[in-house]
């Protein structure tokens, strides 16, 4: 699975996709991730990617001809089944549509900065826009990160058990049931026992239960959503 991501300030993404599962993810092939300067396609001596906005108002917005130089380039070299603008304005982020992505091939990340981008490249381009939450960062290098360790940890083989992605968090609107490891007894608070009966049916209907009951206590409304 590829990854092209275009940042107008790529060293922010260098750290996140260096270390632990992402970074064996491409070490073993499985996944491809592109950080795309987008510097260079600006115009003039000092390559400007950013201009005024027409009609007034603060902030700087990425201009498009930029942009559009880098997503046409990029497109020569493969073709994407998605094109995607993150932004604050865009479809909440979830694990439904991390599931999605994840059976995609090639995927471009378009991450603004200043005020935005120019409309006209999301008309021209996006087929997809996302947003993590609803509030402002200072660029979508931040949101990178998280929609791509989302989608890659879904990729066959990425993580050491295959099943471990199927049980977190959001499968099933469920939140994931509590969990623990050794010792079984720890400044007096004790395992379930249930844990280690060696039942696995009874465990597996423990943990069903919990799930159930931690979702309607903290996100009833993923419950809701199911009907």
């Amino acid at each position: 699975m590829v990854f092209d991501i275009i940042s107008a300030v790529p060293d922010l993404l260098e750290s996140p996709f260096s270390h632990s599962i992402l970074k064996r993810a491409v070490q073993a092939g499985l996944l491809e991730v592109n950080v795309i300067d987008l510097r260079p396609y600006g115009k003039g001596k000092h390559q400007q990617i950013d201009d005024y906005q027409y009609g007034g108002g603060a902030g700087m917005v990425m201009m498009p001809e930029p942009l559009d130089n880098c997503i046409e380039t990029l497109k020569q070299k493969r073709d994407y089944d998605e094109i995607i603008f993150l932004s604050p304005d865009g479809t909440t982020f979830n694990q439904s549509i991390a599931n999605k992505l994840s059976l995609k091939n090639n995927i471009m990340l378009i991450l603004g900065h200043y005020k935005g981008i120019d409309q006209r490249i999301r008309d021209m381009h996006v087929t997809m826009e996302l947003s993590i939450g609803d509030y402002v960062l200072s660029g979508g290098e931040l949101p990178a990160a998280v929609v791509v360790d989302a989608v890659a940890r879904l990729i066959p083989g990425v993580l050491n058990d295959g099943t471990s992605a199927l049980t977190d968090s959001h499968q099933d609107n469920l939140l994931a049931p509590p969990v623990y490891t050794r010792p079984a007894e720890f400044k007096g608070h004790k395992v379930p026992e249930i844990l280690l009966s060696g039942n696995d049916r009874l465990i597996d209907e423990w943990r069903n239960d919990q799930a159930e009951e931690k979702t309607r206590a903290i996100r009833p409304d993923l419950l809701s959503e199911e009907d």
